[in-house]
This record gives structure tokens, C-alpha cells and sequence, in this order.
């Protein structure tokens, strides 16, 4: 007879006293959340991969802060937009940006038409990661409001004046078109 997987308070406690199969399996399925949300956050995908792999060392050294019967998600994406709002903090961030602008040369795409991308992106990435997480990831307002580090009323407002600015944005391109 085959022993039963540990759930997830075990994997917590297992890990947290340093085994790194345990680590892995929980932070596996958040992975690839994590690092949607990251690009949400930063609009660099090799950025975001940089902001993951900190958060994620991050969380290893830190799991023991995790209390148990905390969801694992809404902690780790916590930790990934920390990550995220420290890299853009920082004095290189906006140097690397400049530069990034300065060398481009590849001409935009044609973007006409009613653009859901283009109205997104047109969104604070605030904005853009309260819409992401609360949509695409299906987390509660409390976990949104948990991960972004505000109150739920602030989450409430984030998300209905991105929508209602981004409805705005996408009336105005079908009047034009």
C-alpha cells in the first residue's frame, strides 16, 4: 500500500526545516502564475524571470514566516509583486528603461482596431496586476487586496476604474473606427 502525499501545512513544515523536494513541490504550481503576474507588474519578460527566481529564493528563506493554513498562491504572488515593485524602485530600473527605449528600432505593429492588448497595457501596472489577479488568476478581492498590499476597498476601486478606463478606451476606438 502506497503512503498518502503530505498536504500542504506538512510540504510547509518539511521545508521550512530545509527539504528542497518539499519546497519544490509546493512552489511548482505557482511558478508560472507568478511569473504571468511578474510580467503584468514589469512588461519584461527577462525581468520578470529575474523577478521570479528572487521571489522564489526569497520564499525558501523566508517559509517559515508562513503560518499554517495559509493559502500557498496568494503568499507567494505576494512575494512576486514585492519583488516586482523593488525592482522598479530601483535606480537601474529607469537607466536600463532609457536605454531600452533609446536602441529600439523595430517599428510598432499595427495595432488599429478595437485592441483589448493596447487598452491594457494603456493601464498603470497596478492597475493591470489588480485586473490579472482578480480575472486571469480568479483570486477573491481578499487575496488580490492581500497580494497588492492594499485594503479591499482600494482593491474595489483599482479594479472598477481600470475596467470603466479601459471601457472608455475601447468606446472610443469604435467611435473611430
Amino acid at each position: 500500500m502506497q503512503a498518502a502525499a503530505p498536504g500542504t501545512d506538512e510540504l510547509i513544515r518539511l521545508a521550512a526545516r530545509g527539504d528542497e523536494s518539499a519546497f519544490e513541490l509546493l512552489i511548482r504550481p505557482h511558478l508560472q502564475p507568478g511569473f504571468r503576474l511578474a510580467i503584468t507588474l514589469l512588461g519584461d519578460p527577462t525581468a520578470a524571470e529575474d523577478a521570479v527566481q528572487e521571489a522564489t529564493f526569497k520564499a525558501w528563506r523566508h517559509l517559515g514566516r508562513l503560518r499554517p493554513g495559509t493559502a500557498m498562491r496568494p503568499w507567494f504572488l505576494t512575494v512576486v509583486a514585492n519583488q516586482c515593485r523593488s525592482e522598479r524602485r530601483s535606480r537601474w530600473w529607469g537607466v536600463l528603461r532609457g536605454l531600452e527605449r533609446r536602441e529600439e528600432v523595430v517599428p510598432a505593429p499595427d495595432l488599429s482596431g478595437w485592441d483589448l492588448k493596447r487598452a491594457l497595457l494603456g493601464l498603470k501596472s497596478e492597475d493591470r496586476a489588480a485586473l490579472f489577479l482578480r480575472f486571469y488568476e480568479d483570486l477573491t478581492l481578499a487575496e488580490v487586496a492581500s497580494v497588492l498590499g492594499v485594503s479591499m476597498t482600494a482593491t474595489r476601486s483599482r479594479i472598477h476604474r481600470a475596467l470603466r478606463r479601459m471601457r472608455a478606451d475601447l468606446d472610443a476606438e469604435v467611435d473611430e473606427a
